[in-house]
């Protein structure tokens, strides 16, 4: 498996100064995938964006792994809901036109 894709949790504790139980944690409530690669933990690059606003609510708001979850699963509806009205205006507009 390529690394050019992966960023090393021990670089990310390092740059955000958080403990490695963190994102443990985070992958136990199945917020992120850690990838063992070579018998160290990695993380794909196209999750550093939800990660650091996991960080950032972890410890400028001191919100929990539960509550991490939950705003989590919060923001994916709110997500769907978006695409589905998106979707239903197009469809609408099918009939106004």
């Amino acid at each position: 498996m390529s690394l050019e894709n992966f960023i090393p949790l021990n670089q990310l504790c390092t740059h955000y100064k958080v403990e490695m139980s963190f994102f443990t944690h985070l992958n136990e409530f199945g917020l992120i995938e850690i990838e063992t690669i070579e018998e160290s933990p990695y993380i794909h690059q196209d999750k550093i964006t939800d990660v650091e606003k996991m960080i950032r609510l972890h410890v400028e708001l001191d919100i929990n792994f539960e509550g991490i979850d939950t705003v989590f699963n919060l923001l994916e509806k709110i997500h769907d809901l978006q695409a589905e009205l998106t979707a239903t205006k197009n469809r609408l507009r099918l009939y106004e036109d």
